[in-house]
This record gives C-alpha cells, structure tokens and sequence, in this order.
C-alpha cells in the first residue's frame, strides 16, 4: 500500500511545532510494510487544502490528513472535505452522545462550538476519537482511502490504532517488515561508508537494505527486511560481524541509548562514577544521570567553568593553567584525576574546551575539547575537533565521553 501524508497547520510551516504526527505514522507505516510515497506540510485555508487534495500521486492507495479538526473558526478541515467529496454535514448521533459524555466527565459546559463537532459529512465512515471530541473521518473516492485525523498526537494515535489500521489491514496485505539497528558513535557516516563498504555489499547482496541515519555524535545503521523475522539469524549475523570489526564505534542496538549502555556495565561491574565538567556545563552528568537507577553508580559532578573554579573546586593548579591553558590535555587529566579523588569514585570523566561559536584562537581552536578519564588503571585525555556549532559540539563531547567510558569497561582497559 502506497501512503502519502498531509499534515494541516500553520503552526508546522512557521516551526512553531514539530510534526511528530508524521514520523509516528512513519514508523507505524514501515514496521506494517506500507510504503510513505510522499509527506508534505500546508496551510490551513481551503485553497491549499484542495491544491494537496487533487495533486496525490496516481499510485497512492490511502492519504492521511491530519490537523483542521478543532472547533474554533479557524478550523476549516472538514468544511472543505465535506464540499471536496459531496458530501453534507449532518448532526451524527454517536459522536455527540461521545462529546457530551466528555464534557460531562470534566465537570464542563458544552459550548456551541462543540456542538457543531458532531455534525460530520454524510458520505464518511466516521472514525470513534475516545480521547477528544474531534472524531476521525473515511472517506473513498477513486479506490483511494482519504483518511482525516485530529492533530492532536494523542489523539490521532489512538484512532490510528484502534480504528484505522485494522481497517486498513482488512483491504491491504501487510508485508511483514523486520528490522534491527546498529548503533555507532564517533565516526562521520562517510568514514563508516568506507570502513565496511565490503561488509555493504553483502548485506545488500542477501536480498537486505542498508539505511544510514546520522544524528550530531552518531550514526545508526538500520538493517530491514520485507521476508519476516525469518531473516533474523542472517541480520544478527552480519551484526555480529560489525561488533568485531568496530568495537570502539558499535555501543548498542535499536532503541538503546548510550548512557544506558554505560549505566547497565557500570551496575554490572559494581563500580562507581563522577564528573568535572567545564565546557559542557554539566550536561555529561545530567546525561548519566537521566538514566532510571543511576544512583547505584553515579554520585556526583563538579561543574568548573570558571579558572577560579576549576582551582578552587576541582584544584587544579593554578601553575598547570598558567602554562598550558584552561584548555589542554593536562588540564583534562588533573581534572579527571582530582575528581576522581574528591568524588570518592572509581571512574571520573572531564571536559574542557572551546564549545564556540566565539573564544577561540591559533592554539585552541573552535570546536576544540579535551576529555579526561581517569581509573584505576590511571588517567589519560583525548583530544577531539568537531566544528563551530556550540550545541553540536557540547552534544558530541557528551557522547564521546560517554562512550569512551564504555569502550574501556567492555575492554577492561583505559
């Protein structure tokens, strides 16, 4: 089944809101073996909505509209389906005792407004919404599914789910899609191209695809399939295989996250872990902390922005930053190093560098950051270049001190 989606709403064009309703419907279409043809974002007014209307492609079997579906005047979605396919409004008994029920287990006044909710174009099947009062309609014109849903996430999801797919699953057979993905970290997609274009090739040789997803700090590698779970043992395979070649990059799987990963081998080898943080402003510890559980292992940061800080909270010597600089390898190792100390704990992380998009200079350029890890076995730094974006920047050196960390309790080695 081929699908195209359009979402309604000038709150999307502006940026004013993220249309997450779309790359829910997204993942929803794939994980069924429906194919998204197109998605596209319009205004709500009447002439943009008729334009969407009679430009879906020839091949697409269903269309789904979300958005226009409120009771303010604003609101036009259902006026124009209802001219669009012929199709006059009338009061539809169902969904009003569904809207008066709603306002009457809020303890709520039903307006005017809400009353004209429950007049729906005659021609539509109409779609039970039993989280809100804007009920979803159906509409089947020219063996095309018209489908129009609240914006409202929540909303849309569960008559998706509870109306629409059944229905849906009824008139198309689904191809069973299965998938799995790699998670890597700290290597630029184009590099990860090369590094396996051989490992590549076979996968896509077995009859698999291949989809490369990068993010700022990481790149996911999505392995799927349209034969079922019945390829699982072959994708675990080639999995397996990548684990071995790249085992500094490959943290996870699907929907893990990293600082998960940390946290899970941290519990398991009963240790401990703090932080000293200077550029990233105490991001890295809320990062591990975010985690449920993770006061079995985290406990405790020093935030040192400042020089002062760095040597009275963390102390640093005021000799080291006067010769080397606030930003430098030793630097990130006495912060690493006397963290570890103060924080009583077995493993501390440090950062400190030049997040941007001002400050830099010759010798300490934007984008420039040293991490200290300091553990039983001693205490290093590693620098890292990322670029001139301060939030990539503090974001990327989140994740790769994160990882870092990790990679040495799978390898029991700093």
């Amino acid at each position: 089944m081929n699908v195209e989606i359009i979402a309604i709403g000038d709150e999307l064009l502006i940026g004013q809101t993220i249309n997450t309703n779309a790359a829910w419907l997204g993942q929803q279409m794939a994980i069924r073996g429906y194919q998204i043809c197109r998605s596209i974002a319009i205004s709500d007014n009447p002439d943009a909505i008729i334009q969407a209307l009679e430009q879906v492609l020839p091949q697409t079997h269903c269309v789904i509209i979300t958005g226009g579906l409120g009771p303010t005047k604003d609101d036009l979605t259902k006026q124009v389906l209802a001219t669009y396919f012929d199709s006059p409004l009338e009061i539809h008994e169902a969904t009003l005792r569904q809207i008066e029920s709603f306002f009457k287990l809020r303890n709520k006044p039903m307006l005017d407004v809400n009353y004209q909710q429950a007049q729906l174009p005659t021609k539509a099947k109409i779609l039970k919404n039993r989280l809100g009062t804007a009920a979803g309609m159906w509409f089947e014109q020219k063996n095309t599914i018209f489908l129009s849903l609240p914006g409202v996430p929540y909303e849309m999801k569960t008559i998706m789910i509870e109306e629409a797919f059944p229905e849906l699953t009824l008139r198309f057979k689904e191809r069973t899609l299965f998938h799995k993905t790699v998670l890597t970290q700290g290597i630029g997609e184009s590099f990860l191209a090369e590094q396996i274009e051989d490992w590549e090739y076979r996968v896509r040789n077995a009859g698999l695809s291949l989809a490369y997803l990068p993010s700022p700090g990481l790149v996911k590698l999505r392995i799927s399939s349209y034969s079922g779970i019945e390829k699982e043992a072959q994708i675990d395979g080639f999995i397996e295989e990548l684990e071995i070649r790249l085992p500094e990059h490959i943290f996870g799987k699907n929907d893990q996250l990293l600082e998960e990963v940390l946290g899970n081998l941290l519990i398991d080898q009963n240790l401990t872990i703090g932080t000293v943080e200077s550029c990233t402003a105490g991001l890295l510890a809320n990062r591990i902390a975010s985690i449920s559980g993770a006061s079995k292992y985290f406990k405790g940061a020093l935030l040192t922005y400042s020089d002062e800080i760095k040597e009275q909270i963390a102390q640093v010597s005021s000799q080291t930053i006067d010769k080397f600089g606030a930003v430098s390898e030793e630097v990130a190792i006495e912060m690493a190093k006397n963290g570890r100390r103060l924080l009583a704990v077995d493993y501390c992380l440090s950062t400190t560098g030049i997040a941007g998009p001002t400050g830099g200079s010759v010798n300490t350029p934007l984008g420039l950051i040293w991490i200290g890890l300091s553990g039983p076995n001693g205490t290093l730094a590693k620098e890292f270049r990322f670029g001139d974006d301060r939030q990539r920047n503090i974001e990327m050196a989140v994740l790769s001190a994160i990882n870092w960390l990790r990679y040495v309790l799978k390898n029991s080695r700093i």
